[in-house]
């Protein structure tokens, strides 16, 4: 039986605080995007997902809450949030551009990519830390390259 109300469809998850993380989160966005053939741009959300829980495994420490991954697809587009027990703002997703980053940097470019490639993106508190998200478009059927 299908549901065809467009609430949206979630999945959370537990990632441990460690590089592997970052496989697990691409794993789990690449494929709700696929078990709904939903036609957000899959690599650009497994990119921008690698980006959001590398710097969240990178910036919090070891052995507090975990952090966590929320996919959210609805028809209009996805929502990816990564959880994490660190309550400081992610300093280069929302300041604007004061000095340009160095690419050298490591991490410097992350969270500039999702600025770049994302409809929208951000931060908010949340009782246990910070969530960072971002949002894609959904594409229409026939802009989508086969």
């Amino acid at each position: 039986m299908h549901d065809h109300s467009p609430a949206p469809a979630s999945w959370r998850i537990a990632l441990p605080h460690s590089a592997a993380a970052v496989p697990v989160a691409r794993a789990l966005v690449r494929n709700a995007l696929a078990e709904l053939d939903h036609t957000a741009d899959g690599d650009t959300a497994e990119l921008l997902t690698a980006e959001l829980v590398a710097n969240a495994v990178e910036h919090t420490s070891v052995g507090r809450t975990p952090i966590e991954l929320v996919v959210e697809l609805r028809p209009t587009g996805c929502q990816v949030e990564v959880h994490d027990p660190d309550p400081s703002p992610p300093a280069d997703l929302t300041r604007p551009d004061v000095e340009p980053p160095d690419p050298w940097r490591e991490g410097g470019r992350g969270l500039l990519l999702i600025r770049a490639l994302s409809s929208s993106c951000g931060h908010r508190s949340t009782g246990a830390g910070k969530a960072v998200w971002f949002r894609l478009p959904a594409v229409p059927a026939q802009r989508r390259p086969r």
